[in-house]
């Protein structure tokens, strides 16, 4: 390495600046950020050398995180074996040390001056945003020798190395980018133009949402979905911490709102029904009841009024459809706000910062009221359907909005005087909603999907049986895979154009086409001879009670329907001799497998004691079927000609009704292990065993396998970032 000074090394086809955090190929920049750049960085300072799981738990998350450590590393490296096109079965840049850690592979070089794609007057600049990660100020661009790794605790941090001889040294750190320090000290005009920083709320694998602040803009309560159980519920945190507060633990509660006070915060939990408004203090105790209503499904939002006498809400109105009602905690009265017609819909209620005013969505516009005279006009009509709440900026000037369109949904901005709408480019593109605004801080919160729902596999035969990604998209869903009887192809349902249709790849998941555009397919099924898959379809998309069996080629062509009526026919699967396709259906007035000719036919009732979800043995001798598609499913079976239907000797109990699979010698399932984790395990056959095969980070809905057994693969949420995002510096 001959410049001493340089950030940029080269491995393979590929640049990596450790200074901008910019990845490319080929001269292309690819899409790498978080946790799987900063494992990077980590591991090209010491090619060659191992980097233990300790050190990148230490480096990634500090102790008093929690996190589920064993998931995020795994993800997070996986996401980067992705972006290198890397396998961990055939590693080219990252082995895999197992229950050790990983290593560099590869040569790594100094590009020449001509790969450099930004310019002097470029890098006088803040580094543009990376996703969940922010840009850096002036100091935090100083090279700062680490002398203790004890330094290192704070979550966001960016790793830079100087890079001299043949050693790589020297970590760069920002401490605490909430407050930043400017080069001259300066505050004020420094402050006012300070650039736009979006970050991940919290360091959380789990799913996190609905964000809400403070008054004093200092802490912000938000939804937590909870891998593990008794963790979902309300949580709060200081933005100037890691610390996380649990305030409920009820998968039920949504919609946090702090009193004005800032001593407690209010939401929404659905039960039987019923829509109860609860308060809890800032620490977690003190729960008690304010108001129950009739629950209206998809609507929990509230809001506090900022003198604390009213809190705004949802409810079902004299005409039968949403409208705002105020409650007044003191007199424990209620009132009807907006009096919406038969055919409109008041919902997302948002009191403005000085009171007097309440901003709420009625279809796809932005509408304000006046308190006092329960004067409302229309600010803005939107041109995709509005979601969530709408929030008002702290000056009381304009109100930000989320709207869903062809490209997702995005915020937007609008004065409350009115006007037209335009999209707010600061939360680093679309896919963002639910915003909430500090009035204090220049900070702006919102929900963004960054997640996609994505297929790994396991090989069993592997020693180390380490999973890989098949199949990945930026956002979305892809799940329901299977593979087709001569290994060749997959077969999944996929969002990734919208809506959920079915597609077809290469047995790496590569290549994908697109079987379907009905925006409701789900749960495809190869036939024998793999010409023709089966799936259900729902009559509409966003709902409907009933679903259809469906067949389309695999060389392409239009899909038709096998069986379309007034019932929900669901999860078809071919008989072995491929003349058949049995379903459940609720025809019966219960769930019940049927089977109905693969051309063509009436159906025919198979079980009557319950069933969904069935699957011929694969000597064609028993149907194996999920006795309860629902809570607590279990395996029975009976003879595929008819018979008794019975559990088998060894009870086995999926923990979803998709979760489970005939192979050759068996029936694969995901179980609870005996720690309580997700386990792939083997009903042998000739056994009539349970045994053991391989643990997983988080269940799986759906699971399939090849036929022999040698290959399992099962859906898992993608990149482990927090949903919940914080944009600072926001005007």
């Amino acid at each position: 390495m001959t410049n001493i000074g340089s950030t940029r090394v080269r491995f393979g086809p590929y640049t990596l600046d450790l200074q901008t955090g910019e990845l490319w190929k080929d001269g292309v920049r690819l899409k790498l950020a978080g946790q799987p750049f900063e494992i990077l960085a980590l591991l090209i300072t010491r090619p060659g050398r191992l980097i233990t799981r300790e050190e990148l738990r230490f480096r990634l998350w500090p102790e008093e995180t929690f996190v589920d450590f064993n998931h995020g590393l795994n993800t997070a490296v996986n996401k980067l074996r992705q972006v290198l096109c890397d396998a961990a079965d055939k590693p080219k840049y990252i082995e895999t040390l197992p229950r050790r850690g990983y290593r560099f592979m590869a040569p790594v070089e100094e590009p020449p001056a001509t790969l450099n794609t930004q310019s002097a007057a470029d890098l006088s600049e803040p580094a543009s945003p990376r996703t969940g990660e922010e840009p850096l100020s002036a100091d935090a661009m100083r090279p700062t020798l680490r002398v203790t790794p004890l330094l290192a605790k704070p979550r966001f941090w960016v790793l830079y190395a100087a890079i001299a001889a043949a050693v790589l040294a020297s970590l760069w750190l920002a401490k605490d980018r909430l407050h930043l320090p400017s080069a001259t000290g300066a505050t004020g005009a420094a402050e006012a133009s300070a650039p736009i920083k979006l970050r991940p709320i919290t360091s959380l694998s789990d799913r996190t949402s609905q964000p809400a602040f403070s008054p004093d803009g200092t802490r912000v309560a938000f939804l937590r979905e909870g891998f593990l159980p008794g963790k979902t519920g309300i949580w709060s945190k200081r933005l100037d911490g890691d610390e996380l507060v649990q305030l409920t633990s009820n998968s039920s509660d949504c919609c946090p709102v702090w009193s004005p006070d800032g001593q407690s915060v209010a939401f929404s939990r659905f039960s039987g029904g019923r829509r109860k408004v609860f308060e809890v203090s800032s620490h977690g105790d003190n729960l008690h009841e304010l108001f129950a209503t009739a629950s209206i499904p998809g609507h929990g939002e509230l809001d506090w009024s900022p003198d604390g006498k009213a809190i705004v809400y949802v409810a079902a109105g004299a005409q039968g459809s949403p409208a705002i009602f105020l409650y007044a905690p003191d007199s424990q009265t209620f009132r009807q706000f907006t009096m919406p017609s038969a055919l409109d819909e008041d919902s997302g209620p948002a009191f403005s910062p000085d009171g007097t005013r309440i901003a709420f969505v009625r279809k796809n516009e932005i509408m304000v009221a006046t308190i006092g005279g329960n004067e409302i006009h229309s600010l803005a009509k939107s041109a995709g359907r509005v979601i969530g709440s709408p929030a008002w900026t702290p000056d009381g000037e304009s109100i930000i909005f989320a709207a869903i369109d062809s490209d997702g949904p995005s915020l937007m901005r609008v004065r409350a005087s009115g006007g037209k709408p335009v999209r707010l480019r600061d939360t680093g593109g679309a896919f963002a909603w639910d915003p909430a605004i500090s009035r204090r801080g220049f900070r702006l919160a919102c929900d963004q999907l960054t997640v996609a729902r994505i297929i790994d596999q396991i090989d069993l035969t592997a020693p180390s049986r380490s999973v890989r990604e098949l199949v990945t998209t930026a956002s979305g869903e892809n799940a329901g895979v299977q593979i087709s009887h001569d290994g060749a192809k997959l077969v999944f349902q996929s969002d990734r154009a919208g809506e959920s249709d079915i597609w077809i790849s290469d047995r790496d998941g590569q290549n994908p086409v697109r079987m379907t555009a009905l925006g409701t397919a789900t749960a495809p099924r190869w036939s024998p001879d793999d010409k023709v898959i089966a799936f259900e379809a729902r009559s509409r998309p966003g709902g409907g009670a009933t679903a259809g069996i469906f067949l389309v080629k695999s060389s392409g062509g239009n899909p038709g329907p096998l069986l379309q009526d007034s019932f929900s026919n669901r999860a078809p699967h071919w008989s072995n001799d491929g003349k058949w396709i049995y379903f459940g259906s609720n025809r019966s007035g219960e769930w019940q497998v049927w089977k109905l000719p693969a051309w063509g036919g009436s159906p025919i009732q198979v079980t009557h004691h319950g069933g969904f979800a069935a699957e011929e043995s694969p000597d064609g001798k028993y149907l194996y079927y999920v006795k309860q598609n629902r809570n607590s499913p279990e395996i029975w079976r009976m003879p595929a000609g008819g018979g008794r239907e019975a559990q088998p000797e060894v009870p086995i109990h999926p923990l979803d009704w998709a979760a489970w699979s005939i192979v050759k010698n068996g029936l694969l399932f995901v179980g609870s292990g005996s720690g309580g984790d997700p386990t792939v395990n083997l009903f042998d056959f000739s056994s009539q065993e349970v045994k053991p095969l391989a643990a997983i980070d988080k269940p799986p809905f759906w699971l399939t396998a090849s036929r022999d057994g040698k290959s399992v693969l099962f859906d898992q949420p993608g990149q482990p970032e927090s949903h919940a995002m914080l944009l600072e510096n926001f005007r």
